[in-house]
């Protein structure tokens, strides 16, 4: 179906033109994707990507990198705002462990696309080889076909990785060419000082690199290995046709990156929140994208993913559902008649 055939349905609902508001854009995207007359959301799925940056042992961080290892445990033992929302929604949870700095005994329930423990300090040297941003897109490539295979058609992306919005603030910075202190926030909850002194390491690091214009060697200076597992997981998404949630600042950051290799990829994906992580908003004004929630989230995790599924889920709903003019028998502004 066509846009304008859509777009026809939706207005003839029984509602006032454009009543439901992002619901309506949001039922007109899943339409376009799916192509079908009824909508469906089959297995929502989200993955939680971990990894350590070598950026955080420069002190841009609040909070020690110690932190990333032990909110994996946490995750793993259902005690995460992530395990929380998606347990509430029934959306299945994948955490992989990308880079973390930890030899963790079990790998049970953990997916292990470990590269290496953390990637290098991008102040001195490239967070990543080429060969190892290769592997991380081959592990999701695994990850997303095996997701596949059970019908999910709509997944969502979380990340957790002390130092990581150090990572998104300069892809951002290098493939919009936006400037890099209003791509900086406060991340883990940094104070004015602490903010300033993240600027200038993140200052001091782009003068280490000479100018960059392939976005897979942006990816591979400065990304995590959590961020380019994202980034790959949801190139690999898009080649399944499925509905991409797209959480906050990092997952945005890592969708950028898709965007840039794949451009049409912004055609299935839904933005879920701003975040309260200053860059974001910027980020979404570059996409020209309105996000369904605006919450002061920071968390992370893809918690903004579990939390929205709910609205784009009805969303569906009142596209399968809900009853036209003509079908109510409901005169609408158009067929009412002046006495």
């Amino acid at each position: 179906m066509q846009k304008e055939e859509i777009q026809h349905i939706i207005d003839l609902k029984t509602k006032p033109l454009g009543a439901l508001g992002l619901l309506e854009k949001i039922a007109l995207k899943i339409s376009l994707v799916q192509q079908k007359k009824q909508l469906e959301l089959i297995q929502p799925h989200l993955i939680v990507f971990a990894s350590d940056h070598g950026i955080a042992q420069s002190g841009v961080s609040a909070y020690p990198a110690e932190v990333t290892p032990q909110m994996v445990f946490n995750f793993l033992n259902n005690g995460a705002a992530i395990n929380v929302f998606c347990n509430q929604n029934k959306i299945d949870l994948t955490i992989v462990d990308a880079g973390v700095n930890y030899d963790f005994e079990d790998y049970s329930v953990l997916k292990n696309c470990k590269v290496t423990k953390s990637t290098k300090n991008f102040l001195y040297e490239p967070a990543m080889t080429l060969d190892q941003l290769e592997q991380c897109f081959d592990y999701s490539k695994t990850i997303v076909d095996e997701i596949a295979q059970n019908g999910t058609n709509i997944i969502g992306f979380g990340e957790m990785g002390i130092g990581n919005t150090s990572s998104a603030s300069m892809l951002v910075h290098y493939l919009t060419d936006l400037p890099l202190a209003q791509c900086v926030g406060r991340g883990t909850g940094l104070n004015d000082e602490q903010l300033q002194n993240k600027i200038n390491i993140l200052n001091e690091a782009k003068n280490t690199h000479e100018k960059i214009n392939d976005p897979k060697q942006i990816l591979a200076t400065f990304g995590g290995f959590e961020v380019a597992q994202m980034t790959a997981a949801m190139l690999s998404a898009y080649e399944h046709n499925m509905l991409l949630m797209i959480d906050g600042y990092i997952a945005s950051a890592a969708f950028l990156v898709a965007s840039k290799l794949k451009p049409e990829i912004l055609n299935n994906a839904i933005f879920c929140h701003q975040s309260d992580e200053s860059g974001h908003q910027y980020l979404l004004n570059y996409f020209n994208e309105e996000p369904i929630l605006k919450i002061n989230l920071r968390v992370g995790e893809g918690t903004g993913c579990a939390l929205a599924y709910p609205i784009i889920k009805s969303a569906v709903n009142f596209y399968n559902d809900m009853a036209s003019f003509e079908s109510a028998g409901v005169s609408n502004k158009e067929t009412q008649v002046e006495c």
